[in-house]
């Protein structure tokens, strides 16, 4: 299917997948936080939004798919240098750099969410739900070592409750991830705007089209 001079090449599974995991990424993080319930839910949503896109990643569309845009590194090192000169190789789906960045970003929101559930387990709550002996030793020992960190907070704020050793080394994981994750999410944002430039078609608006040039533009 074509329009004009442009031809479909995202389909609607990925477009929409995009942009609620942007949102909901989005929420999570500003809710973070707060000990919102919108927090856990916004969660819960990347997960399911995650694993259907690895689904499709393998069952989907030609463009959507890993085999597609997952090239190895020969392939991507000669495209990072034709980019550098100027001069990028033109892919119709996502490029070698781009395929690559979309795995760092699922893996990041997996190792997030999974810590996330592991922290709200701790806690008593969802379905990881476990009591303090319940945790593997290993999980107990480093939890411990990292508990005086938090033992003494000078008395510059108020603790509402108690966090168990699990709890505190469950979050220190999970803002880890998440930190990261939101770091690589700069990084696409700026790596779109300047392929945008480069390659002379605005990625974005075809994320939201699903429409993109066949060739080059010169």
């Amino acid at each position: 299917m074509s329009a004009g001079n442009l031809v479909k090449v995202w389909d609607p599974v990925v477009r929409i997948g995009h942009w609620l995991l942007a949102a909901l990424f989005a929420l999570a993080y500003i809710t973070g936080e707060r000990g919102s319930e919108f927090h856990a839910y916004a969660g819960y949503a990347l997960i399911g939004i995650v694993a259907f896109r690895v689904v499709w990643g393998f069952t989907g569309t030609r463009h959507a798919r890993f085999a597609d845009f997952l090239h190895g590194p020969r392939t991507t090192l000669a495209y990072l240098r034709s980019f550098a000169a100027g001069r990028p190789l033109h892919y119709l789906g996502h490029n070698p750099a781009g395929g690559w960045m979309i795995v760092l970003l699922l893996a990041m929101l997996v190792m997030s969410t999974w810590t996330g559930l592991e922290t709200y387990g701790a806690q008593g709550k969802g379905p990881l739900a476990v009591g303090a002996t319940a945790e593997p030793a290993a999980v107990q020992l480093v939890a411990r070592a990292i508990a005086p960190a938090y033992a003494d907070d000078g008395g510059r704020r108020k603790v509402k409750r108690r966090r168990s050793p699990a709890e505190r080394f469950w979050k220190e994981l999970h803002e880890g991830f998440v930190n990261a994750t939101v770091l690589l999410v700069l990084l696409h944002i700026a790596g779109a705007i300047v392929s945008s430039i480069v390659h002379r078609e605005n990625l974005i608006k075809a994320m939201i089209t699903g429409y993109k040039s066949p060739a080059p533009r010169e």
